[in-house]
């Protein structure tokens, strides 16, 4: 089960990061396409090589149309499809301060509780996030400039935020049966401390 919910984790993170990689490639087109636009049309270039910024801009050199819908809506997917990975390896930042010289006991009853508290705002979110797509679907919400359907959005959201909280009530389980058992089953954290 442990290495099921591991690479369902670690597919959602390469999803995630394929969004993140996209939406970082269409930034740099669109910032190019908005200086190389402002540079063709501005006042030099249309007197000192008119044919040259009239060819750029007839080509279309400009910024991507909606690039900032886009971005808004996929990073949203990429944040909720990085979170099962970092539950499944406890990388989280944490402060320990109060808590390193904790007898163990206590700190997987800590563990435990943190994680079931954070697999319920897991599922809390995608609760809502349900809630809104489903309002965005009654309503034919589109954005602003292309048109994108919002609830689209919502759909990737929400398919990464309940593989999320599938994962968060999944390693709720595990600690608490590492404190009911005193045994480690998975590393309490693999990183993230701070």
């Amino acid at each position: 089960m442990h290495r099921a919910m591991t690479r369902l984790a670690q597919t959602m993170a390469v999803l995630g990061s394929l969004v993140l990689v996209f939406l970082i490639l269409m930034t740099c087109v669109s910032v190019t396409g908005r200086e190389l636009n402002s540079f063709f049309n501005a006042d030099l270039m249309q007197t000192a090589a008119p044919g040259l910024a009239g060819f750029m801009l007839g080509l279309g050199v400009a910024p991507i149309t909606g690039d900032f819908e886009l971005i808004e809506n996929g990073m949203a997917f990429a944040i909720f499809a990085f979170l099962p990975l970092a539950q499944m390896h406890a990388a989280h930042a944490t402060v320990d301060v109060f808590t390193q010289r904790l007898p163990d006991p206590l700190l997987r009853w800590m563990r435990a509780l943190t994680e079931a508290v954070f697999a319920l705002v897991l599922l809390v979110f995608a609760a809502r996030l349900f809630d809104g797509m489903q309002a965005k679907m009654r309503y034919n919400e589109t954005t602003y400039l292309i048109q994108f359907p919002v609830w689209w959005a919502y759909a990737l959201a929400l398919s990464a935020a309940v593989v999320a909280a599938l994962v968060g009530v999944y390693m709720a389980g595990l600690r608490l049966a590492e404190a009911l058992t005193g045994t480690d089953l998975v590393p309490a954290a693999e990183g993230g401390d701070g």
